[in-house]
């Protein structure tokens, strides 16, 4: 499925504007003069990004491995600087260098790419065999990863609060499923099916992590961001899909907002209405269907999601009541009134979700 009509692309990062506020209100320099620069450099881009929806991006040919399913990465460096794409280091087929981070993120981006090949039988992020593009080193202790709605593009974050961006896989899948979602049910990124973006995006890039380490549900730490934080945060990772709310408990950064139901629902006008806080719900959701599956997670539980989000019905400005009542009719579709329907319904029901 191509692009919704009309669709308006957005700016989206993993570190949500909220936490780099609180880290840019710090007395010590070291940590709110990164956070600062971060949200400048943020704003900048995301008003590139409507520019571009304005004028329109430039059209992109596919590659001939296209037709054949296979990837083709580019990886840039951008040398700490913000002109993007930046210098080309990597192509499709190149043998490793001796920059881990580029390694990385050519990895992390063909992780992604495989994940939605063989599972969902999706040819890259705009199913068509859209190059993925990535750019590392961006900016002077850039404390973010973002998809900008044409490429990848990441930090090496400040050292203190944030490690390299490209080291935890899932941001990687995270990112680059803002863009599936771009070319699918484009979801408005604000309230409900602004919070059901960041949380698809949650769910395949957690996704993408289990496959690549070959997790179930039940060996999965179903965390985001693990290994990203640095040492010195009292913290496991940005969020936790089994438990929200429990991520980070940190001084600095205070303690992860998340909810896990409805009843604990964040009314917030921040992070466009509380995008990555409300997340944590239907995140919680597809957690606690793929657990009561059991197995690998991206095989029933993930295919559920993955119909919904592609199969048409799912509208632009969905709530989480529309989103999980299209979850329950695709498991009936593809899998009958059996264990996967009534794990689907008991799911929803558990985080306060209506499914009627």
């Amino acid at each position: 499925m191509t692009a919704n009509p009309g669709f308006e692309p957005v700016f989206c990062t993993i570190i949500p504007p909220h936490v780099l506020d609180t880290l840019a209100q710090s007395d010590d320099a070291t940590l709110a003069g990164p956070a600062r620069r971060t949200l400048e450099r943020d704003a900048i881009e995301r008003t590139h990004r409507r520019l571009t929806t304005v004028i329109g991006a430039p059209s992109v040919t596919p590659p001939k491995e296209a037709a054949e399913g296979k990837p083709h990465r580019t990886i840039y460096d951008a040398k700490h600087k913000t002109e993007l794409p930046g210098r080309k280091v990597r192509g499709e087929g190149d043998k490793p260098g001796k920059d881990a981070t580029v390694n990385r993120a050519y990895a992390g981006l063909g992780a992604t790419f495989e994940l939605y090949l063989k599972s969902y039988e999706r040819n890259s992020i705009d199913g068509s065999g859209l190059p993925m593009n990535a750019t590392v080193h961006y900016g002077e202790n850039y404390g973010n990863a973002f998809w900008n709605g044409e490429q990848m593009v990441f930090g090496d974050g400040d050292g203190e609060i944030f490690l390299d961006f490209t080291i935890p896989v899932d941001v990687i899948g995270h990112e680059l499923t803002h863009g599936v979602v771009q070319y699918t049910a484009n979801l408005t990124y604000f309230g409900q099916p602004g919070a059901l973006n960041e949380s698809m995006a949650d769910v395949f890039g957690s996704l993408i992590k289990q496959y690549t380490l070959g997790q179930t549900a039940a060996e999965a730490d179903w965390l985001i961001g693990a290994g990203l934080l640095a040492p010195r945060v009292t913290g496991t990772a940005l969020r936790s899909m089994k438990a929200p709310g429990t991520a980070y408990d940190d001084d600095v950064l205070g303690k992860d907002p998340q909810p896990a139901d409805m009843d604990h629902y964040v009314k917030t006008g921040r992070d466009n209405g509380g995008v990555h806080i409300n997340s944590g719900i239907p995140n919680h959701a597809f957690y606690l269907l793929a657990e009561a599956l059991g197995g690998h997670a991206w095989e029933r539980a993930g295919q559920i999601w993955y119909a919904v989000l592609t199969g048409g019905d799912l509208a632009q400005d969905a709530s989480f009541a529309d989103f999980a009542k299209l979850t329950v009719a695709a498991a009936r579709d593809k899998f009958g009134e059996g264990e996967e329907h009534g794990a689907v319904l008991k799911a929803w029901s558990q985080v306060g979700v209506p499914t009627n």
